[in-house]
């Protein structure tokens, strides 16, 4: 066995150990191209390593679609901007790079009636982000309300807003949704309070902020 055997016999378990799946599927084919062209050691290892950055920075964009619970479809490439005049485009494309307010703590309303495509705009908005390597979740109010609920009551409320800070963006969808109940709008005033000005909300509504007095308990100020 010569040395060149030795070596790509312990190369992969070296790859494994490092956590470099990339290298590991690529270095064989790439060091035949490599020894019959003969390149030198840095392109090989350049070469490598591109892809190894390249691949992972997929692999992270993938985990973090699968964990927004963003519906599948949503684009803005998908999204019928000529449906809603109301809306502009330039400004909605501008959003979506999350420059100016991501990261910021900055929020985003989105108001407007049932099926005027307010959710497909958030769910859009989120997807590009995503592309842009932040973090979303994507969340029904109802759905979340009631998370935050039953960490209350498990007295783990702190922590679960804290796992929330992982996410550059939390999406609520449908406030309006929500009942005019303390237990609940109180959660959802935690959660707001948690964020603020640290990391970014955005909500879909049916109602108008000036009309937030039929969500929660005391008129909402104007």
């Amino acid at each position: 066995m010569t040395s060149a055997d030795v070596d790509a016999a312990i190369l992969p378990g070296l790859l494994a150990t490092l956590h470099l799946p990339s290298i590991a599927r690529h270095w064989k084919r790439l060091s035949e191209i490599a020894d019959r062209e003969g390149w030198p050691a840095a392109r090989l290892l350049t070469t490598l390593v591109e892809i190894e950055v390249a691949e992972r920075g997929t692999r992270r964009i993938q985990r973090h679609r699968a964990e927004s619970g963003l519906p599948a479809g949503k684009s803005l490439a998908t999204f019928d901007f000529n449906a809603a005049p109301g809306l502009r485009k330039a400004q909605i494309l501008s959003l979506a790079t999350g420059e100016g307010w991501i990261g910021g703590g900055a929020n985003l309303l989105l108001f407007g009636q049932s099926g005027t495509g307010k959710s497909h705009v958030m769910a859009a908005i989120g997807s590009t982000l995503i592309d842009a390597g932040r973090r979303v979740l994507f969340t029904r109010t109802t759905d979340m309300v009631q998370k935050l609920q039953t960490a209350r009551r498990e007295l783990s409320l702190t922590a679960t807003l804290e796992k929330l800070d992982k996410f550059d963006l939390v999406c609520l969808d449908d406030l309006s949704y929500v009942r005019k109940d303390q237990a609940e709008t109180s959660v959802l005033f935690e959660l707001i309070a948690h964020r603020y000005e640290r990391h970014s909300i955005a909500i879909t509504a049916n109602q108008p902020f000036s009309a937030w007095n039929l969500v929660f308990p005391e008129p909402m100020a104007s």
